[in-house]
C-alpha cells in the first residue's frame, strides 16, 4: 500500500482516555498531492481542528474539517472556488472489518474505520473527508448559458411539459 499523500498517525499506546486537542493542517506538497489525487484544479487549504481520545482498543476523533479549493466546472471547464466546512466524527476500530465477516451498520457506525490497533491515520481521514465533501457536478455562474448554446435542453424544456410547449409552439406558427 502507498503511504497517504496527508499522513498524521494516531499511535494507540499515545493516546490519552481524555480528548486532546489537534490541528492537523496540510503543507503544499501534501495539498498539491491530495489535488491530483482528487481531480482538483487547486487545494489552496486543509486543516481540521479536532479532539482525539482513546475507548479501550477504539480510537476517537472529533472535530471539523475546513477546505479552500477550486474545481472545473462539468460543463465549461471554469474553474469553481469552493470553501467547505464539514464535521469529522470517526471512530478507528480494532478489526472492524474482517475478511468474509458480515456487518451491520446502524447510524453511529457510518463513519468506523478499521485499524491494526497500534496506530490510526488521522490524516487520511481527513482527506476522506474532504473528498465526500465535494460536490461531484461543480458549476461555473455561466453554465446554464453554455449548455443552452451547444443545444442542450434546460430540464425543464426537456420534462413532459417541455415536449407540450414544444407541441404548442409549433401549433402556433401553423
Amino acid at each position: 500500500m502507498t503511504q497517504p499523500e496527508f499522513s498524521h498517525l494516531l499511535r494507540h499506546d499515545r493516546t490519552s482516555d481524555k480528548p486532546q486537542p489537534l490541528h492537523l493542517a496540510a503543507d503544499e506538497a501534501s495539498r498539491a498531492a491530495l489535488a491530483k489525487r482528487f481531480g482538483l484544479l487547486s487545494l489552496d487549504r486543509l486543516e481540521a481542528d479536532l479532539k482525539c481520545w482513546r475507548d479501550g482498543q477504539d480510537l476517537h476523533m472529533e472535530g471539523e474539517m475546513c477546505a479552500t479549493l477550486t474545481q472545473a466546472c462539468v460543463v465549461s471547464g471554469q474553474p469553481v472556488a469552493a470553501q467547505l466546512k464539514e464535521p469529522l466524527i470517526v471512530r478507528f476500530a480494532r478489526d472492524a472489518e474482517k475478511e468474509g465477516d458480515e456487518i451491520e451498520l446502524d447510524a453511529d457506525d457510518c463513519d468506523t474505520l478499521p485499524y491494526d490497533g497500534l496506530a490510526a491515520d488521522a490524516g487520511e481521514a481527513v482527506a476522506q473527508t474532504l473528498a465526500l465533501s465535494l460536490n461531484p457536478f461543480p458549476r461555473a455562474p455561466n453554465a446554464d448559458v453554455a449548455l443552452k448554446q451547444a443545444g442542450v435542453l434546460s430540464e425543464e424544456d426537456a420534462g413532459a411539459f417541455g415536449a407540450l410547449a414544444g407541441l404548442r409552439d409549433q401549433l402556433a406558427r401553423k
